[in-house]
């Protein structure tokens, strides 16, 4: 039972109040708009919550996005070649390090998503550029697959290895503007100077192979890339 107040001769009397009383309408609705009020606010923190966790949990890397692939294989002498693959799934990104017998590293990184190799020579300030062809693809992906799989480390036969070898001229007459590198090329090549390259058949006879780096893939075969310096 609701309880009111009425005025009587200059004083309170407590009273009993009527539903359709005009005096008590008012403050009969009171306890009303205040529990509507609540669930407004209520109902408020909850979609404030659920926003903010929807935006940290994109703003998250997923989980495991990040693989890490060792790949050891004879080279055509016999000595091992260690390298190390970083598959970046998210970003889809891979990146070898290599590691020679002097204990020299150069990287080599694939950008499938933009269909770029960047070569980042050992002992050298600078990166080459090229495009990334079919078998290059066909290459990469045998190492998305072992990935995938969770192998962590691979042994190559040097009986079951393929060779191949690659020739790519330097385009040293038209060097590129690192700023206008995606990432993480841009963040790879900032302190070193950066050429096209393009692939050819072979030196000649007149041209000197400055370096080479070997990539072994999965896939059982390896990729001995030669560098020469074309002609401005």
């Amino acid at each position: 039972m609701l309880r009111c107040w009425k005025h009587s001769e200059n004083r309170l009397e407590d009273a009993e109040c009527t539903d359709g009383g005009s005096a008590a309408s008012p403050q009969s609705h009171f306890p009303h708009k205040a529990f509507w009020v609540s669930l407004s606010a209520s109902l408020l923190l909850v979609i404030i919550a659920l926003a903010l966790t929807g935006h940290l949990g994109l703003s998250q890397p997923p989980a495991e996005s990040l693989q890490l692939v060792r790949i050891t294989a004879p080279d055509q002498t016999g000595l091992l070649i260690n390298q190390s693959a970083v598959v970046d799934l998210q970003n889809d990104l891979v990146t070898f390090s290599i590691t020679s017998p002097a204990n020299q590293t150069s990287t080599v990184l694939f950008d499938i998503k933009h269909g770029l190799i960047c070569y980042k020579p050992m002992d050298q300030e600078s990166c080459f550029l090229r495009k990334m062809e079919d078998s290059d693809y066909k290459n990469v992906h045998s190492l998305l697959q072992e990935s995938t799989h969770k192998q962590g480390q691979i042994q190559l036969s040097r009986n079951e290895t393929q060779r191949q070898r690659e020739f790519l001229g330097v385009l040293a007459g038209s060097p590129v503007d690192v700023s206008t590198l995606e990432e993480p090329l841009q963040t790879l090549c900032q302190h070193s100077s950066v050429h096209w390259t393009r692939r050819v058949d072979g030196p000649g006879n007149q041209r000197l192979v400055y370096f080479c780096i070997d990539i072994c893939f999965p896939s059982n075969i390896c990729v001995s890339v030669c560098f020469y310096y074309l002609p401005e």
